[in-house]
């Protein structure tokens, strides 16, 4: 059977995140800026949440890229970031090493996000493929690239090569899988609630007005209306 009829599990599953500095991300025009660090943020808390394993990937961080957007690394404090000065992530031994420590532990599908999608993420990913066998599933709404058109043709030759095209939202919700997994459930909403647009507002509607839950916020009393006379 095909490996690509294999969902993502918490068990078979590891993240990189290639270069999310500033920098780079001044370079996209493929996504909202904004939009494009909201679902990096998401799909970290995601990994987060489901106790997978993230390797942070930095390139020229003190020369040109800047550092790694502080909300990212909020979700992963202790984890080592690894500076390269290649392109390519695939040619640094201690990213190679990280993740071949995930996949001996089986976790040989590897959920990629990074800047820039036609250079650095394509470059890992194929190098990454061409040498071990390892799957990579490629968040395209978490990576970004220097045109629509640079976009769109990276995908389509990391698609031709074996790469598996994913949204964040996507990988999350294929992680929980059920909702019964009550484990999970509430973080998952939490992050949905905060990072899943009109998704989570609707979370926040069903829960408060349906259910009749507390609001998760605390706020000021509601003043009645006040015609002017």
């Amino acid at each position: 059977m095909s490996k690509l009829t294999e969902l993502l599990t918490p068990q078979n599953s590891q993240v990189i995140f290639i270069d999310q500095q500033p920098q780079m991300a001044f370079g996209v025009q493929s996504i909202d800026r904004q939009v494009l660090k909201n679902n990096v943020v998401g799909l970290a808390k995601a990994a987060k949440a489901f106790n997978i394993p993230a390797t942070i990937t930095t390139v020229e961080t003190e020369s040109f890229s800047g550092h790694t957007y502080p909300e990212l690394l909020a979700v992963f404090p202790d984890n080592q970031l690894l500076e390269r000065s290649s392109m390519n992530s695939w040619d640094d031994q201690n990213v190679r090493d990280a993740l071949a420590k995930n996949a001996k532990d089986g976790r040989k599908k590897i959920v990629c996000s990074g800047l820039w999608t036609e250079v650095c993420n394509m470059t890992f990913a194929l190098s990454c493929m061409h040498d071990t066998d390892y799957e990579i599933y490629m968040v395209a709404d978490a990576s970004g690239a220097t045109s629509a058109d640079a976009q769109k043709y990276a995908m389509d030759r990391l698609v031709q090569a074996g790469v598996v095209p994913v949204t964040w939202q996507q990988v999350l919700l294929e992680w929980q899988r059920d909702w019964a997994r009550k484990e999970t459930y509430d973080a998952v909403m939490n992050i949905v609630k905060e990072h899943s647009g009109a998704y989570g507002m609707g979370v926040d509607y069903a829960y408060t007005m349906v259910h009749k839950a507390p609001e998760r916020v605390r706020h000021g009393e509601r003043v009645d209306p006040n015609p002017a006379k």
